[in-house]
């Protein structure tokens, strides 16, 4: 018998909107996880807000709504309204009841900027970590390191003159190539882009033809109108110069787990610095520790810094002027290294694709380096429910 495509309006639903999601899903073990690792972030949360006046969003809602946009590649808050209308799982995950109103995306976005900081997303990421579940996934001796580029939410039209951003004279012998102050053992160096005609700027006439022609670019005589923490850096040789940041972070080698994140900006310099930083809060254990790395922090005041940590230094041997001998490279323990400290691209991988970090649309070093290491503990988050199966 053929059914009838008929449609009968219901005034009432009696099902509720936990029966709605299939036992199994994978979200409930992440929901799980988040709602105990807000819960221990209370205290920090009550920090950030007043004890009288209007209520404002949750931070708890917040902080589940962020992680929906990641995790499901949403591309604006104003879209992340629009899905939560109707998707039941999404409201189900950031607490939202069936009949509760969704906020107004201009509303969400204000009030989500009092949690953009770089404080509460690493908070957010330790907690994950500490919590009683994931703890025990995670290796205390043997770690990677490794940064990325995040290209800025600024176009090479807003590089400009800085006379011309700040009304004063750029600094005299300022205005070569770019490359005075670099480390020459630096893996990737900053080099001049196509010239710009002084003078030329965006807002007198949107999207106007540019003479690239007859003048040099630099980061020490031009700055971005748009998003003056972004710097002009190219990858290496043959490769594009662009407006961007570099997000880093650090790998536990056990599950490949990010533990810890960071941002700056794009210079030849900062991963090392960056790696360094990380390292060090961890080297006080007893014990050794090993931390695998590419040939770019291939660098003797690099490996010298870590060893006198008390860290053997699995960086990537140089062909020629290496700072690593057989001392380290004959060991066993170094081929694992070099194999595993791979799997740190899968979480730049996934936070370029699935997350918001190949090119960043917030603007600043504060703003954009909160997203990049939400979006690391998102990526942890979404590693888990597999993880916590086996």
């Amino acid at each position: 018998m053929r059914g009838s495509d008929g449609r009968i309006g219901s005034l009432f639903s009696y099902v509720d909107l936990e029966d709605r999601i299939p036992a199994a899903h994978p979200l409930r073990k992440v929901r799980a996880i988040v709602n105990a690792v807000l819960a221990a972030l209370d205290a920090e949360f009550s920090k950030l807000y007043a004890s009288d006046g209007r209520p404002s969003i949750a931070p708890e809602r917040l902080l589940r709504a962020a992680l929906i946009q990641i995790l499901f590649s949403i591309r604006s808050e104003r879209q992340l309204m629009d899905q939560m209308q109707y998707n039941l799982l999404f409201r189900w995950f950031v607490g939202l009841g069936i009949d509760d109103a969704v906020w107004v995306p201009t509303v969400f976005t204000k009030n989500r900027d009092r949690l953009l900081n770089t404080d509460i997303a690493r908070a957010f990421l330790a907690a994950i970590l500490a919590h009683k579940d994931v703890a025990p996934l995670l290796s205390d001796e043997h770690f990677s390191v490794d940064g990325t580029l995040v290209e800025a939410w600024a176009s090479m039209k807003s590089f400009q003159p800085k006379a011309a951003a700040s009304g004063t004279e750029p600094p005299a012998g300022e205005a070569g190539s770019g490359l005075a102050g670099r480390h020459p053992a630096a893996k990737e160096t900053c080099e001049p882009a196509s010239p710009v005609t002084p003078g030329d700027h965006p807002s007198k006439d949107r999207n106007a033809e540019m003479d690239f022609h007859g003048s040099k670019r630099s980061n020490e005589t031009h700055a971005s109108v748009t998003d003056p923490d972004a710097r002009l850096y190219r990858k290496g040789e043959g490769k594009e110069a662009k407006l961007c940041y570099m997000g880093h972070a650090l790998m536990e080698n056990r599950n490949g787990l990010i533990v810890d994140a960071a941002f700056t900006q794009a210079d030849g310099h900062a991963e090392r610095i960056a790696a360094l930083a990380m390292i060090e809060p961890r080297a006080d254990r007893p014990g050794r520790l090993t931390l695998g790395a590419d040939k770019g922090y291939d660098s003797e005041d690099f490996v010298n810094e870590l060893r006198s940590m008390n860290v053997t230094p699995h960086v990537a041997a140089k062909a020629k002027g290496s700072a690593i001998d057989g001392r380290t490279t004959r060991r066993a323990g170094y081929a694992i290294s070099q194999r595993i400290r791979k799997r740190i691209e899968e979480a730049f991988g996934w936070g370029k694709t699935i997350g918001p970090v190949a090119k960043t649309m917030l603007r600043g070093t504060g703003r954009a380096g909160a997203q990049f290491i939400f979006t690391m503990a998102a990526y942890n988050l979404a590693r888990l429910p597999k993880l916590l199966v086996a």
